[in-house]
């Protein structure tokens, strides 16, 4: 493959959404992205789903779940999801692919992975981060503790996976929490979207500093991190503006502010 990484750290940090702005990148759209949870693999059984069902087996011609979906896109990102519960002859697959760059699917096919970009993400350590209270977003003067947090993250890696796996991965990347500016910059990012929507029908939409705060504030979940901040935006300003066109308070050529009052947002 061109390269191989797994991902590390707290959860809802955009480490799947990196994926999908890395496959849009380097092979010009978002279907690029071939996406596999892990956890479906568990089992010894279901491992041979990779590659395609045996012979005499259900579903033997339709190939694999990897390697059919890799066979229609030779040039893609794979995004292996919490690779860490993947049964241990998945990991036999994956080195294979790492130092072949091919794989044989149940058909005969040979597969070529020489054009893919291989990236695994883990919750190794996830329990960790979250008795240390590190999860998601800090404070910026955190330097210090991401890399108390790297090197413990790293630690829990080597116990996790074998060393000849870990050997073969180009590198382990570990995200950091995200800080306040960082969730200002996404909600700014999920404004933008909104506010391009209702300009494209003639209403001019400003938010003030509080509103924004307010988004902030109902859209972090320290377990979660910025996950729910998409339907937190969708819940105070999305639904509710929608109510004011449907009722007729907010009209084409309208110029609306938005402020906060109390827990909710207000249109003037």
């Amino acid at each position: 493959p061109i390269g191989s990484f797994i991902f590390l750290g707290p959860t809802g940090v955009g480490k799947t959404l990196l994926a999908q702005a890395l496959a849009e990148f380097m092979f010009g759209s978002k279907d690029s992205l071939v996406q596999i949870d892990m956890s479906e693999y568990m089992d010894k059984f279901n491992v041979s789903r990779l590659i395609g069902a045996p012979p005499g087996y259900v579903g033997y011609e339709e190939g694999g779940q990897l390697t059919e979906k890799v066979r229609r896109k030779p040039y893609s990102v794979i995004l292996l999801d919490e690779i860490e519960k993947a049964h241990p002859d998945v990991f036999n697959i994956l080195l294979q692919v790492f130092e072949e760059g091919r794989l044989t699917d149940s058909l005969g096919r040979k597969v070529d992975f020489r054009n893919t970009i291989i990236l695994m993400t883990s919750n190794v350590g996830a329990d960790m981060l979250r008795k240390q209270g590190s999860l998601g977003f800090v404070a910026p003067k955190e330097e210090v503790t991401y890399e108390h947090m790297k090197d413990r993250l790293l630690e829990e890696v080597k116990k996790t996976f074998k060393p000849e796996f870990l050997n073969r991965v180009d590198d382990i990347i570990v995200f950091k929490s995200l800080t306040r500016e960082n969730l200002h910059d996404i909600v700014e990012l999920e404004i933008a979207d909104v506010v391009k929507r209702l300009k494209d029908r003639h209403i001019a939409v400003q938010l003030t500093k509080d509103a924004m705060e307010l988004l902030i504030e109902k859209g972090f979940d320290p377990v979660y991190g910025a996950r729910p901040l998409k339907r937190t935006i969708q819940r105070l300003l999305e639904d509710p503006m929608a109510e004011e066109l449907l009722l007729g308070h907010v009209k084409e050529g309208s110029k609306v502010k938005v402020s906060r009052k109390d827990e909710q947002l207000v249109f003037v």
